[in-house]
């Protein structure tokens, strides 16, 4: 807990921040003090990453004032941060892919040896990531090609390079949107040893339950102005909602429905490439939503490419009340009404250099065109109509899709799917670094796409997610389907114990 007779590690005021057409903060104050968990909440758009930008050295503030251990300090680029102790784990990835995840981790610090020679000295650097590895339980080697990792691992490596660098603060930015729950236990528990060992944590999250569980205190922001703040005795899920939002927010269980068991999606033998060996088969029933739950590994992304044809599957069906339908491509995907929304919307959901307009009418083309020559007026009407359905926060549709928050991101995504027909939606971590308020208008749609007749699937991490919007849950482990749950028999339980059943026991399951 902050103490007002030391001396704050780091402190911003009175910063203000500008981009075209919207002022990110205000006029901000905020401090961090050894040895604390500070959690920073807000909606998207409140410019929680922006201010964590300009302590990282990715943004230069346009008025205020940083100090670090009490002087006044100028902070020009991430090298100015790192050598203050300030160490930013970003939202959106940005590793290599191409680099090994021990070169991930020492990347721009790597140890040399040869003398005049200045080689890498690849041994130190391995031996070394082994370390920090350990310390975030990946049980990886440091020569694994970071492209061969899932986002929740590469998400871990992030974590392991912000320890390596012996950070004073660590900023940790959603650090869990795509970590299991085993995962993200593991983290918390690391945060708790980074604070006894003196470093102090800067946590920003929109899973309210994660910030409860391990902040010391909480500091709100709302439009890019504080909101206040909570020390550890005021902290609750609804104080931390009125923090936000400035209001309280209903986020209680929808009523389950039970869907229509004679008008299905039928999946049957299907067998993914990933996974070669296991065939799949399952319902998808019209009127319900069916989560797809399972640890990191389990095949549950790699499933969702399958259906949306990125990769050909190697057999198996699909059918829609008994019409096959064959998908080898997106393309067909696309033409019989199959939609995905990816797990990682910056690299597969958009084109974050083309404007909202573009993103959202993409896909169809055609459609706005009159002798091959597309029309900027019909563009700009459908999604400007998105726009308001969804209340993208933007000044206007030609924004461009990279200067959006997160949150405002997802929304466009799908966006560009609803100005279609869609007849199945696949939703991969569908409110993965959305904010409570934006969650709730998510799910809001969810629901309400599956009550007009739309097939959802929906894969989550989040267990609170899976067990509150779900009205079955399908379980994997290693590619195999390990069994459904029925509402009657939702639990944290139910589902890890599926989630962790032997491959053995694993069985094919039509519901």
């Amino acid at each position: 807990m902050s103490d007002p007779e030391k001396t704050p590690i780091v402190e911003v005021r009175g910063v203000s921040k500008r981009f075209p057409g919207v002022i990110a903060l205000n006029h901000v104050d905020f401090a961090v003090y050894p040895g604390e968990v500070v959690a920073l909440i807000g909606e998207n758009g409140a410019g929680k990453s922006t201010l964590m930008k300009i302590l990282g050295g990715l943004h230069r503030a346009d008025e205020g004032e940083i100090r670090v251990d009490g002087k006044t300090v100028e902070i020009r680029n991430v090298a100015d941060s790192l050598h203050l102790g300030l160490s930013l784990i970003h939202q959106e990835l940005n590793n290599l892919d191409n680099l090994d995840v021990g070169g991930n981790i020492f990347l721009g610090r790597e140890p040399l040896t040869g003398g005049f020679l200045r080689l890498i000295n690849r041994g130190k650097i391995a031996k070394d990531s082994r370390a920090y590895l350990k310390k975030v339980g990946l049980e990886i080697s440091p020569t694994t090609p970071l492209s061969a990792l899932s986002i929740a691992q590469q998400q871990l490596v992030e974590i392991a390079k912000a320890l390596s660098v012996n950070a004073r603060v660590i900023i940790m930015d959603e650090p869990t949107s795509c970590l299991t729950l085993t995962e993200t236990n593991r983290l918390l528990k690391l945060i708790q040893e980074l604070k006894a060992g003196g470093v102090s944590v800067v946590y920003i999250s929109h899973r309210l339950m994660e910030v409860q569980a391990c902040a010391d205190r909480v500091v709100g922001l709302r439009d890019g102005r504080n909101s206040g703040a909570l020390q550890k005795s005021e902290i609750s899920h609804d104080s931390m909602v009125r923090l936000m939002v400035g209001r309280n927010l209903d986020l209680k269980k929808s009523v389950t429905r039970s869907g229509d068991p004679d008008n299905r999606i039928e999946i049957r033998n299907f067998v993914s490439p990933f996974f070669p060996s296991h065939q799949i088969s399952f319902d998808l029933r019209r009127g319900e939503i069916l989560g797809l739950a399972g640890l990191v590994g389990a095949g549950r992304s790699e499933l969702a490419m399958t259906v949306f044809g990125i990769v050909k599957p190697l057999g198996g069906e699909i059918s829609l009340n008994s019409h096959r339908i064959q998908i080898r491509s997106p393309k067909d995907a696309i033409q019989n009404g199959i939609y995905l929304v990816p797990e990682d919307r910056r690299k597969t959901g958009l084109i974050t250099s083309m404007t909202v307009r573009e993103n959202v009418t993409l896909p169809d083309l055609w459609s706005y065109a009159t002798f091959g020559l597309i029309s900027y007026q019909k563009e700009l009407s459908s999604a400007e109509v998105q726009r308001q359905k969804l209340s993208i926060k933007t000044a206007s549709t030609n924004t461009l899709a990279k200067n959006l928050s997160g949150g405002n991101q997802q929304k466009v995504v799908l966006a560009k799917w609803l100005c279609l027909q869609p007849k199945l939606i696949i939703f991969d971590e569908p409110t993965r670094g959305v904010d409570v308020g934006s969650k709730a208008e998510i799910y809001r749609l969810m629901r309400g796409l599956a009550d007009a007749g739309v097939f959802i699937l929906m894969i989550s991490s989040d267990m609170e997610e899976v067990l509150g919007v779900s009205d079955r849950i399908a379980v994997m482990r290693e590619g195999m389907l390990t069994g459904i749950l029925d509402a009657a028999d939702f639990s944290e339980e139910n589902v890890m114990k599926l989630a962790v059943a032997p491959v053995r026991t694993a069985v094919q399951l039509a519901s």
